[in-house]
């Protein structure tokens, strides 16, 4: 192990800075949780972002570590981490989410931070420390897990209009509002499931590195509670200027309609939890919602909105990856 060893106060410094992008994680993506389930009415706004903390803070009782262990380890060599390309990764991350957040554009939080870590490791030391492997599952599921989030609402769309095909437009919506709660709250925990892994990752990976957690790569238990926590809470402070875009900007929902973009786009995170992958629970559900407004017809979609959200979606991995560069170099001179 070559990582430079700090003192406790930076180690517990570098540990608060991460907490904090995945409270803003949580604050960024509140929006993926509850966009449906407000812009339908089933819940109102405040209601909303506590129901969808819950569901983020109890996830780790539905779902393994298996995603943490993939940014703690499929992502860059072990040996090239240390304390500067930790904090560089997590200045990346947390410049880029600032930055979409102000602009109200939806993007991830997870590549953001995968972006960071690739390149803060690139700075330290050049391209043989990224596993590239990894990065490129990563960067796959950038198109598989929208496609797949839209595909599956797609389907639920037409499984639900031909099971209510008999029933009244009313009752319709009264049954959804019901069910939408269970899919709103099947979406918060796969949210929690895949997105608080990541920034356990990043904790587990930096105190391996200073020897704390022995000689195996492996998540203290105070790390999974603290992340889900941090999420949770950024979750309840919500991200309204995204909550738009997402909930009425790209199309216009009905409950049932809700039901079926999330419900699809749970389907999509639990599976790629528990294959250990992460994904974008934005790229997911936004996947999902244009799949529930092509199933009304193609019109209804506001491509032109869909086509500035996948800009983004684009850009994320090596504009993070370029300001972790930068944060590497700033905090390896600050660190000496």
């Amino acid at each position: 192990m070559t990582a430079v060893s700090i003192g406790l106060p930076l180690l517990v410094t570098l540990i608060a800075i991460a907490l904090f992008f995945d409270f803003l994680n949580g604050l960024h993506d509140a929006a993926n949780s509850i966009a449906t389930v407000v812009s339908t009415r089933v819940l109102a706004p405040r209601v909303a972002v506590v129901w969808a903390a819950f569901f983020n803070f109890i996830a780790f009782l539905f779902f393994g570590l298996h995603v943490a262990n993939t940014i703690g380890q499929g992502i860059v060599a072990a040996d090239a981490v240390d304390p500067a390309v930790i904090s560089g990764a997590l200045i990346g991350a947390i410049a880029w989410n600032v930055a979409t957040w102000i602009w109200g554009i939806p993007s991830s939080s997870s590549h953001a931070l995968v972006g960071g870590l690739v390149g803060a490791a690139v700075a330290k030391a050049g391209f043989w420390a990224v596993l590239w492997g990894g990065v490129g599952t990563v960067a796959a599921f950038i198109v598989i897990s929208p496609l797949l989030g839209f595909l599956l609402a797609l389907l639920l769309v037409l499984i639900t209009s031909w099971a209510a095909r008999r029933s009244t437009p009313y009752a319709v919506d009264r049954r959804f509002r019901v069910l939408q709660l269970l899919s709103s709250s099947l979406f918060s925990l796969g949210h929690g499931g895949n997105d608080a892994q990541k920034t356990m990752g990043i904790i587990a990976i930096l105190l391996f590195s200073q020897g704390m957690t022995g000689e195996t790569f492996h998540v203290p238990f105070w790390v999974v509670i603290a992340c889900h926590a941090a999420m949770g809470l950024g979750t309840l402070m919500g991200g309204w200027r995204i909550v738009r875009t997402m909930g009425s900007r790209i199309t216009e929902l009905r409950p049932v309609q809700g039901f079926c973009a999330e419900t699809g786009g749970a389907l999509s995170l639990f599976g790629a939890t528990w294959l250990g992958i992460p994904v974008s629970t934005t790229h997911t559900v936004t996947g999902a919602i244009v799949g529930v407004g092509a199933a009304r017809r193609v019109s209804a979609v506001r491509w032109g909105v869909a086509r500035r959200i996948v800009w983004a979606w684009v850009v994320t991995l090596p504009a993070a990856a370029a300001v972790g560069a930068l944060g590497y170099w700033l905090s390896a001179m600050v660190l000496g």
